[in-house]
């Protein structure tokens, strides 16, 4: 068999088990109310957690980083690509987590591969929670250290594996807010853990920057958390409404992702417009508490109006509010039925989860209003 006609068999397989994926066509800003594949609908499937992405004050702001420094950035951030603006952003990101320093990367993606290879490599050992986002579990993969997998949150299984490795480094790698369930790591447990066994914890705080603590300071403010063992990574491109994300820790730390962070080192430097605009948001973040009460808001109307569903939202006080359906083919159904009512509500499935845990994945946002949330739950309960 041919290559083309062996990939169309496995495709055609994926699509009888109802795990293709397929992609929409958004034609508008990403907010609320959206135009997808030429109709429009209310959008349940968004990152954009606290309505910024079309924030006209961040257009403004990238306008004005156009003007100051072009599109591109035209070179690494260590031959002639780390401008002013990154800068900046840099030094604003760590006193905004209240860590010494910061480092922007271009995804969280290679963020994460970006650490854990500058840290990890052969003799070391990395821990890590089954339903971490798949770019922490690559990022262990690729740094050719050890790599050990312990059940969701389960801290006795953890403190076995720890207890029984002699390392040289141990790397506890963690979601702060998982992506898929919604639930919060038992991040000060953890980190009681990595400082009773020499560990150090990298948390990936991608659904909690904005949203959790103290003026959305994220995880650690959360907790109330500070500590030279933690490695702090969070994206920009969720809560903040661009793009990008950035590691923040010790002086040493990012001094040593700046000479051996392979995905730092080799790939062009995001645009620096990107990074002027960010200077923004992160105001908007710090100052607009109305958003995250907002969202707190809708977190709690929704869980009320489907306490006497079928289907069990999973345990979450996050924006993330998982519908647990169960088989792929029922999931499938349930999204198709909300989207033939104008509701979008996208359908998780293997393996992005586990088998039969098939679910829809609610997100919540500053920008949707009460009644948005009141007509999902009614075509839910309708659907029931």
């Amino acid at each position: 068999m041919s290559l083309p006609a062996e990939l169309a068999a496995e495709l055609a397989a994926r699509e009888d088990q109802g795990l293709r994926r397929k992609r929409r066509l958004l034609s508008s800003p990403q907010q609320a109310r959206v135009t997808v594949d030429g109709r429009e609908y209310i959008a349940f499937c968004s990152n954009d957690y606290l309505g910024l992405a079309a924030d006209p004050r961040l257009a403004a702001a990238a306008k004005a980083g156009i003007d100051r420094y072009g599109v591109g950035a035209g070179a690494s951030h260590l031959i002639l690509g780390h401008s002013t603006a990154h800068h900046e952003l840099e030094d604003a990101l760590a006193a905004f987590v209240r860590l010494p320093r910061a480092l922007l990367f271009s995804t969280g993606y290679m963020a994460n591969m970006g650490v854990v290879g500058a840290l990890c490599g052969r003799g070391d050992t990395v821990f890590a929670d089954r339903l971490n986002h798949a770019s922490l579990n690559d990022a262990a993969l690729v740094s050719r250290a050890a790599f050990k997998r312990y059940a969701h949150s389960d801290l006795a299984a953890l403190e076995r594996l720890l207890k029984a490795t002699p390392a040289r480094r141990k790397l506890v790698i963690v979601d702060a807010v998982f992506s898929m369930d919604g639930d919060i790591a038992p991040v000060p447990e953890l980190l009681e853990l990595c400082e009773r066994h020499d560990a150090y914890l990298l948390i990936d705080d991608a659904h909690g920057f904005g949203v959790l603590g103290a003026q959305g300071r994220g995880t650690l403010a959360h907790f109330g958390i500070a500590s030279e063992r933690v490695i702090y990574m969070a994206t920009l491109g969720k809560a903040a409404g661009v793009a990008g994300a950035f590691v923040a820790g010790s002086a040493a730390l990012i001094e040593t992702l700046i000479q051996n962070a392979r995905p730092y080192i080799y790939t062009t430097a995001t645009p620096p417009l990107l990074a002027h605009t960010l200077l923004t948001s992160l105001q908007l973040i710090e100052q607009e508490n109305w958003r995250r009460e907002r969202l707190d808001a809708l977190i709690l109307q929704l869980k009320q109006g489907l306490a006497a569903s079928p289907w069990r939202l999973l345990a979450s006080d996050t924006p993330i509010q998982p519908l647990l359906v169960g088989d792929n083919a029922a999931a499938l159904g349930l999204s198709e039925q909300l989207a033939a009512q104008g509701l979008l509500v996208p359908a998780i499935r293997p393996p992005t989860v586990p088998q039969g845990t098939a679910r829809l994945r609610i997100s919540l946002s500053a920008d949707h209003e009460a009644a948005d949330v009141a007509q999902l739950v009614s075509a839910l309960l309708q659907a029931a």
